[in-house]
């Protein structure tokens, strides 16, 4: 089952399109639905009741927090404004920061992390993303697993030594995935889309960096990106598990007091639009054609996100029964799966169309998305295609509540978004009020065919110029 996680998606906003990230492109909009859920939607899980409460620790990090008694567990996030926006010209930065995060500390080696985590049952994990740095901890929540679980997760977030070796081990392996990346059609459209899209942008620059960048990067940087960036006023904490608010506090307090309290992030430039339609083109010796199409053009906290996601399940992201789908793949076979998708972010995340196909039918499947896209931004949807929209949407968000890492996810990124508490219980009602009319108004505001960037990666191409 594929949309709940891509409501959780949706919301974090900045882990679509992240290279080495969760999501690369986007077919996970609707990966092979076979159905819809208009056929199931009385048969969906309830929704759990997810009372939030929010508070700051003494030295100023937020703090959301869920109980969740139905699992011995307690799940811990904490997000850094830090992803690799904020790699200046060191661009894979805050990714190797990442992997380098639990390889030592000044009283701890990578092999005592390594012992204490696997000795708790505990699991550990460090990523980070265009616009955040995420650490996770999943422990028992019994007091003799969690607490040292919890000073081992402090300690390796605070005090990270980067040692020598590791580096370079580490150094070695992220250059082996610029080799791998190189050879990967889809990965180079991806880089290639960003690139032209944001220009000089934080956002343009890969966030596993570039095989020329990765060799600037020394153990000095990591140092000065971890001691600038993971403080506590710029840091949000996430907990879900089967502890007290008593419990929780303590927990984050210890967390965050580990941490210098500095100060957060300075705000990220807006996002650039282009001026014209333009399309790029790298040759590469593949069978298909890997294509992407799209503009710079959501915040995570825009009014219009309701109608642009309800809209663009109709679009492209309700799977087969979406409009691409039914007129690329159905009617004329030009390709296995063609999806559209928003990815919002803390400035103007892309609207994305992306899809492959044999490179004798790249013109055929360029033209017809153009034309696609024409028609819906003219003609708008019609009443049904709303509804049956809202139903796959709505069937489908009761699932997305049914774990705690699920919760957690959502937790996370609304503190980091800012976003109300009431999110969660208003989504249902945000949904429903969405209109015909609105989906049309924000579509024709937020997306212009003649400003859009097209990207392909495949051979026999000729790039119409604009």
């Amino acid at each position: 089952m594929i949309k709940p996680l891509l409501i959780a998606l949706s919301l974090c906003g900045s882990l679509a399109y992240a290279e080495g990230g969760i999501v690369t492109a986007g077919p996970l909009t609707s990966l092979d639905k076979l159905e819809s859920f208009q056929s199931v939607k009385n048969a969906a899980t309830p929704r759990r009741s997810i009372a939030i409460q929010q508070w700051q620790t003494s030295n100023g990090a937020k703090v959301l927090f869920v109980a969740a008694n139905e699992l011995p567990m307690v799940d811990v996030r904490v997000l850094f404004n830090a992803g690799s926006a904020r790699d200046g010209e060191k661009y894979g930065l805050a990714s190797l920061v990442s992997r380098m995060l639990d390889e030592g500390t000044p009283t701890r080696s990578t092999d005592q992390i390594a012992s204490a985590f696997e000795n708790l049952g505990a699991s550990f994990n460090a990523a980070s993303y265009r616009d955040m740095f995420i650490v996770d901890l999943r422990v028992l929540s019994e007091n003799k697993y969690l607490e040292p679980a919890l000073d081992v997760f402090s300690d390796v977030i605070a005090h990270p030594s980067f040692p020598e070796e590791p580096f370079n081990r580490t150094f070695d392996g992220a250059q082996m995935g610029q080799q791998q990346r190189q050879q990967s059609p889809s990965a180079q459209a991806s880089i290639l889309f960003y690139q032209h899209l944001y220009g000089k942008h934080p956002y343009a620059h890969p966030s596993n960096g570039t095989p020329e960048s990765l060799k600037t990067i020394s153990i000095d940087d990591l140092k000065a990106f971890h001691q600038r960036y993971f403080v506590a006023q710029n840091a949000t904490i996430a907990i879900v598990g089967n502890i007290d608010t008593q419990v929780a506090k303590a927990l984050s307090e210890k967390i965050s007091t580990n941490l210098p309290q500095g100060t957060p992030a300075e705000p990220l430039p807006s996002g650039i639009t282009l001026d014209k339609a333009q399309h790029k083109h790298l040759a590469f010796p593949s069978q298909q054609t890997h294509i992407m199409i799209g503009q710079a053009t959501l915040r995570r906290d825009d009014p219009d996100y309701e109608a642009l996601y309800v809209g663009n399940e109709i679009f492209g992201g309700g799977g087969f029964g979406s409009i691409l789908m039914k007129e690329l793949r159905e009617k004329r076979g030009l390709t296995y799966g063609v999806y559209s998708s928003l990815s919002p972010m803390q400035v103007e995340g892309p609207f994305t169309i992306s899809l492959s196909t044999r490179n004798d039918q790249t013109q055929d499947a360029l033209a017809l998305i153009r034309t696609n896209l024409q028609n819906f931004l003219r003609d708008g949807v019609s009443d049904a295609q709303v509804q049956e929209a809202k139903d796959n949407i709505l069937g489908s968000f009761p699932l997305s509540t049914a774990s705690n890492g699920s919760i957690l996810a959502y937790l996370g990124s609304m503190g980091f978004y800012n976003l109300p508490l009431d999110y969660l219980d208003s989504f249902n009602e945000r949904i429903n009020k969405v209109t015909a009319a609105q989906i049309k108004t924000a579509f024709r505001q937020h997306v212009n065919p003649n400003k859009m960037l097209t990207v392909t990666v495949g051979q026999g191409v000729t790039v119409v110029k604009k």
